[in-house]
């Protein structure tokens, strides 16, 4: 082998090539070993993460075991390709460095290459030594690179990733109270003690009932034996943590059968069992053959409404039909109506309309007993003798029917002759469609002689154009219209045009006490007491107009009242606004009711003006008494408001000296109402009457007030005017009760005069009259001002506490009957 005479020289290349190869070695093993070691890692570093998550500390004992053996396995896995590994090669070495450096025709194998041949060939020696002297100068500067495991290559979604943020979290879960430790995998758990099942049970009772939830698992309950629930509830009974074994079942008490319940919900910790509650019996909680718990039920049926008359049906003065009925049920009927059979129909008669419909308004929540008045008058069966049923429902779609009542169904006077006969013609068709033929020869016989049965050719012609249309009539529908045009032609000659205003007025009572029953809204019943005024309004001008040009048949109060002025009317339609407002529906539905019974009598009434002129002396001071109780009423709210004005610390009320002035101006007028009413107890006097103690009570009350008043002490002065209120009403009444006997003593003291002055007094809303005095108070009661603020101010709270979405659900419940309740 060739000796190399360049040794020496080459001591400080040798040593520096050295270290390039030892780091070269070092970035191939990186590159060999981090792709084996890598999933070693992974499995390392999920291992850890779980223990210090706790994970192996929450799971069951074989599932410890389980995922411990699964680690295991994985970590061998894992190790198995070091098996493959095996280190780099010398001349692997240094063929990394030349590519790393980029050198060509192999310069770091050239410096440890020795000359082949013969070792004294000078020139050859020569020509090597230049050469490893040229390849020696591109190794001066050797530079290494970054190692290469190509990981991203084998891992192209980056899931060793997940190790080390994981590893993160669960290092810092680790210092917490629910952390584990690396020793929980190979660490058996002791024993747990086993949880009871919690179990909770409640019965809810059907929505109609008003009753409340009842938890049979609360403590309340628990000394509890047996449970009275109203049928239809539904039983809910939830095990929770339990085995899953868990059953249900349910004695009947009446047949003795076991009924099992499967789970209506099951989930892997919980499962839920629901039932309906018809009859009473034994409700059993077992797993397996072990009792867990029982609940006993009793429960309680839910009997159909009755419903009966309370007085026979009667006609109302303008015709309309009246029923007067009680209805019972356990929780209250939802609805009713009224059901009509013809009672003389044959079996081959094809009547042309159905029964009229007829919908009954319920009791109030305080009172078995209500009225409905309907006018049913323009229906084809008015006049006919029918068969009333009373049927009412409740929430369970359960029915109670009445006995069957005959009677004739109201129908509408008429007094003209001409219309008497169509409308009877009308109704013989409308019964049954096969009295075709005979109608048609009712209608011959009144147009027979047309100059002395009918005395208007209109008339006369209207009755002759439903001749050709009954006669060229083929069908039912062809049928009805004549029938209906029958109706029109006699409503047409009986009273012109008022019908129309009476019809929209009826449509107006109707609309309002639909919305008062149905609970419609403060919006709805404002546009609906609108429609009300405006056709009470069109009633009143067409009814004075048929007065002034028919004054024999013009239209007041009957014989037994009195006419009521615009202003008393305008008064009560104020009072049911407010009192619907205010939220007294059912006290609002009374006063509508009463003031469609005034509508009804005034409709009915014949002129009457029979008022001697001592009468108008008491009806004049009996006005001036409503008035004083008018301003009575108004000086207490105004002393009631001044109150809560109070000069205060808030900072916000009248100054002391406003307040002041204000007391001493309602003292004044207290002073001032005083004085009136001793003018009206001597201009009594006058006239014959005595005035009660009651007079001489209110106004000492009056003079108490005043005083109270002068102090600045509102509240006093209030229950003193009150007092003053209460005396005036009682001495109203006994005043009111001189003036009937006076008045029935000058007409003789007979039967019919005592009949007819009881009425006398009473206007058809059942109140004192306006022009005999004011209302006393023994009517519908209404709000005062005090009162309907008070109302007011409870309903805004109640729909203010609703609006707060952090309320509990139980309240809310609770507050949404209350308003139901309005």
């Amino acid at each position: 082998m060739a000796s190399d005479p360049d040794a020496p020289e080459q001591t400080g290349l040798l040593a520096r090539l050295a270290r390039a190869r030892l780091a070269a070695a070092g970035v191939m093993w990186t590159e060999r070993v981090w792709p084996l070691l890598v999933p070693v890692l992974f499995v390392l570093a999920l291992f850890v993460s779980l223990s210090w998550l706790g994970v192996f500390r929450l799971v069951p004992e074989w599932a410890r075991m389980g995922l411990g053996l699964v680690f295991g396995l994985a970590l061998i896995a894992a190790l198995l390709p070091f098996r493959k590994l095996r280190p780099p090669e010398p001349a692997e070495i240094d063929r990394r460095i030349e590519r790393a450096n980029r050198l060509d025709h192999a310069p770091v194998l050239t410096q440890t290459d020795r000359l082949s041949g013969a070792s004294d060939d000078a020139f050859a020696a020569a020509l090597w030594g230049e050469h490893r002297r040229r390849m020696a100068q591109k190794l001066d500067r050797l530079a290494g690179d970054l190692p290469h495991p190509r990981v991203p290559e084998r891992d192209p979604w980056a899931i060793r990733a997940i190790a080390p943020l994981l590893l993160v979290v669960a290092f810092a879960f680790s210092f917490g109270p629910l952390g584990g430790s690396l020793t929980d995998a190979f660490r058996a758990k002791a024993g747990a003690e086993p949880v009871p099942p919690r179990i909770d049970a409640w019965v809810t009772p059907p929505p109609y009932t008003g009753r409340a939830p009842v938890y049979l698992t609360s403590n309340a309950n628990r000394g509890e034996d047996i449970f009275t629930v109203p049928a239809g509830s539904q039983l809910a009974v939830r095990v929770t943590g339990g085995s899953g074994a868990e059953a249900i079942d349910y004695l009947d008490a009446h047949t003795g059968e076991v009924n099992r319940v499967d789970p209506s919900a099951a989930q892997p910790s919980s499962s839920q069992f629901d039932m309906a509650l018809s009859a009473d019996g034994l409700l059993t909680l077992h797993e397996d053959e072990t009792e867990i718990r029982s609940w006993r039920f009793l429960v309680t049926p839910d009997d159909a409404p009755v419903i009966r008359l309370a007085e026979e049906p009667r006609r109302a003065r303008n015709g309309s039909l009246e029923l007067t009925y009680e209805i019972e049920d356990d929780y209250g009927a939802v609805a009713a109506e009224a059901s009509f059979e013809h009672a003389d129909a044959s079996d081959s008669a094809r009547p042309l309309y159905d029964a009229p419909e007829m919908a009954l308004s319920l009791p109030r929540r305080d009172a078995d007993a209500a009225r409905t008045v309907r006018d049913l008058t323009d229906h084809a069966w008015a006049g006919a003798v029918v068969d009333l049923t009373l049927v009412a429902r409740d929430a369970a779609e359960q029915e109670g029917r009445s006995e069957p009542t005959r009677f004739v169904l109201p129908e509408r006077p008429f007094t003209n002759p001409l219309a008497m006969a169509l409308v009877e013609q009308r109704r013989l068709l409308a019964l049954d469609a096969n009295q075709q033929r005979h109608v048609l020869d009712l209608m011959d016989a009144i147009t027979l002689r047309p100059e002395e049965a009918i005395d208007n050719l209109s008339h006369y012609l209207g009755v002759m154009s439903a001749r050709s249309r009954l006669a060229q009539a083929r069908t039912d529908d062809s049928l009805r219209e004549v029938a209906d045009y029958l109706w029109e032609i006699a409503v047409r000659i009986e009273d012109g045009s008022l019908s129309d205003a009476e019809r929209r007025l009826q449509a107006a009572q109707e609309a309002l006490r639909d919305a008062l029953e149905n609970g419609a809204s403060d919006e709805e019943l404002q546009e609906l007491m609108a429609e009300l005024r405006e056709a009470m309004q069109e009633f009143l001008r067409e009814l004075a107009q048929r007065g002034q040009q028919n004054p024999d048949q013009a239209m007041q109060m009957p014989q037994d009242g009195q006419m009521l002025t615009q202003r008393d009317l305008d008064r009560m339609l104020d009072q049911l606004e407010d009192l619907a407002r205010s939220g007294a529906r059912d006290q609002a539905q009374d006063l509508l009711s009463q003031l469609q019974d005034m509508m009804n009598n005034l409709q009915a009434g014949r002129q009457q003006n029979q008022q001697g002129g001592q009468q108008s002396e008491m009806n004049q001071q009996l006005n001036e008494l409503g008035e004083m109780l008018r301003r009575q009423q108004e000086l207490m709210n105004e002393t009631h408001q001044m109150e809560q004005m109070r000069p205060g610390p808030r900072g916000d009320e009248m100054s002391p000296e406003e307040f002041a002035d204000a007391m001493e101006q309602l003292q004044e007028q207290q002073g001032q109402l005083g004085q009136d009413l001793q003018s009206l107890m001597e201009a009594l006097e006058g006239m014959g009457l005595e005035p009660g103690d009651q007079f001489g009570d209110a106004g000492d009350a009056m003079g108490r007030a005043g005083d109270a008043l002068g102090e600045q002490q509102g509240q006093r002065a209030v229950g003193e005017q009150g007092q003053a209120l209460e005396a005036l009403r009682r001495g109203a009444q006994d005043m009111m009760q001189q003036m009937q006997q006076a008045m029935q003593g000058e007409e003789g003291g007979s039967e019919e005069g005592g009949q007819r002055q009881q009425g006398a007094d009473r206007d058809p809303l059942g109140r004192p009259r306006a022009n005999t005095g004011p209302d006393f108070g023994d009517s519908v009661r209404v709000p005062d001002e005090i009162d309907a603020q008070r109302a007011r101010r409870i309903l805004e709270a109640i729909r203010d506490r609703l609006g707060n979405t952090l309320s509990p659900d139980l309240e809310r419940n609770y507050l949404e009957r209350l308003l139901e309740m309005r």
